[in-house]
């Protein structure tokens, strides 16, 4: 299956700071001077950022990736795209077109850097385990409930029964009953909310398949999913308004939008079925 040709700056840009002194002083490396690393051996990438051949091997897996010939081919891909705007901030009395300027220029970004995280194995995967449970559990606490109440909203068309939990307490009720057929679906923009970290420990030690939706990045949620999802990190610059948080928001819907259509498009006769009949419904109500 296809996997993305680019996105490699992206990945090591939210991961330089998790990493090990090591491996973070390689990415530095390559950030600084990505035309240089591309031609590099493993070797060669160790003595330029004063490490070793050992430690870029280690990088690449951190990063997820199969070896140094794929971060390179990622980082290429980057080197041949049109240059693109980076996140800006909302100031203090910023004029209207500025703003609206400054936060579609956000989304935009937000979006097109977790198109380039997509793992596509990953995400046919999750839309395979979606179609076949027997109930579909979302769960996410504040923003991130948000997204998780529209996932249910857009899953109920599928004739899947589906809920949606923003409070750990009915989360956990709900969980006591979950099991091998059923899907869970954790939501968090940190990987490190700690309710929904409990939330996807619980349902997997009663085997259900567990999907996380967090950021870019090893974290506590995404080590408890069977299938990690990563949206882009949405770097924000210090700054009085963190606009950062309503391009977190895109991306998280943005994901769940791959994962319906995903679904809807391997099995469009059923679901046409379905959308059809609630149209019908709809059209009585008017």
């Amino acid at each position: 299956m296809r996997q993305s040709l680019t996105g490699g700056m992206v990945m090591l840009s939210e991961m330089k700071e998790s990493l090990p002194p090591s491996e973070k002083k390689i990415a530095i490396f390559i950030l600084e001077h990505p035309h240089e690393a591309i031609h590099c051996t493993a070797a060669q990438l160790g003595e330029l950022s004063h490490t070793s051949s050992a430690a870029v091997m280690r990088l690449c897996k951190s990063l997820g990736l199969k070896g140094l010939q794929e971060l390179k081919l990622r980082i290429s891909g980057d080197l041949q795209k049109e240059a693109t705007s980076a996140y800006r901030d909302i100031q203090p009395g910023e004029e209207t077109d500025a703003i609206v300027d400054k936060v579609t220029n956000n989304n935009i970004q937000a979006i097109r850097e977790t198109t380039e995280l997509v793992d596509y194995e990953g995400l046919q995967k999750a839309a395979t385990a979606l179609a076949g449970a027997d109930r579909l559990h979302f769960f996410g606490v504040g923003a991130s409930g948000i997204i998780a109440q529209d996932a249910q909203q857009k899953f109920l068309r599928m004739n899947i029964a589906t809920s949606a939990f923003t409070d750990v307490h009915n989360a956990v009720m709900n969980i006591a009953n979950i099991d091998e057929k059923d899907v869970l679906i954790g939501i968090s923009f940190s990987g490190e909310t700690k309710e929904t970290s409990l939330v996807m420990e619980e349902a997997k030690k009663r085997g259900a398949t567990t999907i996380s939706i967090t950021r870019y990045g090893q974290n506590t949620v995404a080590s408890f999913a069977d299938i990690p999802l990563y949206i882009s990190a949405s770097r924000e610059i210090p700054a009085p308004f963190r606009s950062g948080a309503t391009s977190s928001r895109m991306a998280q819907l943005h994901m769940i939008d791959l994962l319906f259509v995903k679904v809807v498009t391997a099995h469009f006769d059923e679901a046409s079925g379905y959308f059809e009949q609630i149209q019908d419904i709809m059209k009585r109500l008017k």
